[in-house]
């Protein structure tokens, strides 16, 4: 079994969570996000299981693709994470519908 973890293999997880959060927020308006907790606690780990998959990206691989805003999915994650109770839905909700899904498009470059 072929079990290597490299920038191919972190980036197509990276990829399968985006593709999740990107599948599972069509059509959902900031205020049925706001209602759902099921879905609020679901988009949250996807964005957390993201960001650490993204910290285990070579160097390289993050300075060759300079144009994601790496710190700023690292931030998102410490927010989530270590002030959970308080985070606003708002930023969480424009990062999921605006900043996922561009990123995506710089991962597939």
């Amino acid at each position: 079994m072929d079990n290597i973890k490299n920038d191919v293999y972190y980036t197509a997880k990276i990829i399968k969570d985006i593709d999740f959060v990107i599948k599972n927020m069509s059509n959902i308006t900031e205020e049925d996000f706001s209602k759902n907790e099921i879905l609020q606690d679901s988009m949250m780990f996807r964005l957390i299981q993201i960001s650490e998959n993204a910290k285990k990206l070579s160097d390289t691989y993050k300075m060759q693709h300079g144009e994601i805003p790496w710190t700023d999915v690292y931030g998102l994650r410490n927010k989530i994470v270590h002030e959970y109770g308080r985070v606003d839905l708002g930023i969480v909700y424009d990062t999921l519908v605006n900043d996922i899904p561009e990123v995506r498009k710089l991962l597939a470059e």
